[in-house]
């Protein structure tokens, strides 16, 4: 039975939990099909008319790809695996129903991308977004172009570039989250049942172009980051990075 994702639904609202807490939530390919089956599945079940996004415990949503996956791909498997991220945004991008992520901690990476294809985002004081990639040895392309969706050029550069996590009220401040709460969750929940009391085809109209308006450049995207991070692997760069912290993190789960 896979239990990477969790799911739950009532009054018309159905919650999919990331549930990896050991690893902050990180995606790996467990995780990715089997958040891309549930999506498919409340997407096709007319009783859902919103969904929420969220993740296990109080440390992360999703703290991105399972780096311990990533340093190990080599450019042979390197395009089939971003081509099943790319699966991944789409899915949450192709819904017909409001989605709501609910950030209850780090959001970054993989993470901070699903969290920008959802509709709206709420983040709680714990909660810290970015794209770190560049200090995974990675670029920051589909990223990148995700967030000229919400936000302009320069927090866009400056996020990119340095791959720092920014607080929620920073995020709140620049236009990447909707809503700060106490408890992501909950507001998440208040605003999805909102959301679902309207009606579904104009919801699902909006939502359909919205996502005409957008597609084109997430496609884009998605095929300039396949072109960039072969480029990445094949120098090397990215297993170097990704297998040092993994040392480092090793190293540190011994002495304690």
């Amino acid at each position: 039975m896979n239990d990477t994702v969790l799911t739950q639904s009532q009054d018309g609202v159905a919650i999919l939990t990331l549930n990896r807490p050991q690893a902050m939530n990180a995606v790996n390919s467990e995780m990715r099909r089997a958040f891309i089956q549930a999506l498919n599945r409340m997407n096709s079940d007319t009783a859902v008319r919103a969904i929420v996004i969220t993740g296990s415990g109080d440390r992360a949503f999703c703290a991105g790809q399972d780096l311990e996956e990533a340093a190990m791909a080599t450019w042979q498997d390197l395009v089939p695996w971003l081509q099943a991220q790319r699966d991944m945004y789409q899915a949450v991008r192709d819904l017909d129903k409001p989605c709501i992520a609910a950030l209850n901690g780090v959001a970054a990476g993989a993470g901070f991308q699903v969290a920008l294809c959802a509709d709206m985002r709420v983040a709680n004081p714990e909660s810290r977004l970015g794209q770190p990639e560049v200090k995974a040895g990675l670029a920051s392309i589909v990223g990148s172009y995700l967030m000229t969706l919400h936000i302009g050029m320069g927090h866009n550069a400056q996020l990119s570039l340095q791959g720092e996590l920014i607080g929620n009220r920073r995020a709140y401040e620049i236009g990447l989250v909707n809503q700060l709460a106490d408890d992501a969750l909950a507001e998440a929940l208040t605003m999805a049942r909102r959301l679902a009391l309207l009606a579904p085809t104009a919801v699902r109209l909006s939502k359909q172009r919205l996502r005409d308006m957008t597609q084109a450049g997430f496609d884009e995207a998605c095929t300039a980051g396949i072109r960039a991070q072969l480029e990445c692997y094949a120098n090397g760069e990215p297993q170097l990075a990704m297998n040092a912290f993994l040392k480092t993190r090793q190293t540190k789960g011994t002495k304690t």
